[in-house]
């Protein structure tokens, strides 16, 4: 699949610290309960840490006590995209930065959380940048 923003990985290396190269490009998991957006509760704008791509907002971020950031939506459907994950021995839906397809983590669905759209992305904060709300 071809991407708007793509970039030899000497590039990614370099604008990414190791962790974040981890995650982003070669789709690690951060640990739970480490991350930098777990618990938080500033409104504003994730983007990814890659590209820069608006992903999710605060108004769709919830506390599913899971050890990553959740959210119930993205901030666009066309912002993400859905990927089968067979890794693991087991089937998951991968979420990958639609502009760049930096791994950001994955999606749950029917999990009884009280969302409007029974869905729990899980994403790694390292994959994330938050933009706080002006005012």
């Amino acid at each position: 699949m071809a991407y708007d923003v793509e970039k030899p990985d000497e590039q990614w290396r370099a604008e990414l610290n190791p962790a974040e190269y981890a995650v982003l490009r070669e789709a690690a998991t951060e640990p739970a309960f480490t991350g930098e957006y777990t618990d938080t509760k500033t409104e504003g704008v994730y983007s990814c840490r890659a590209c820069g791509a608006d992903l999710f907002t605060s108004e769709t971020k919830f506390a599913s006590h899971c050890g990553w950031p959740s959210f119930f939506d993205p901030k666009d459907t066309d912002a993400v995209e859905l990927i089968e994950d067979r890794s693991h021995g087991m089937v998951r839906t991968e979420v990958r930065c639609a502009r760049c397809g930096s791994h950001l983590g994955h999606v749950f669905e029917g999990e009884g959380y009280p969302t409007p759209t029974d869905q729990r992305y899980c994403i790694n904060s390292v994959a994330l940048r938050l933009a706080p709300a002006e005012g």
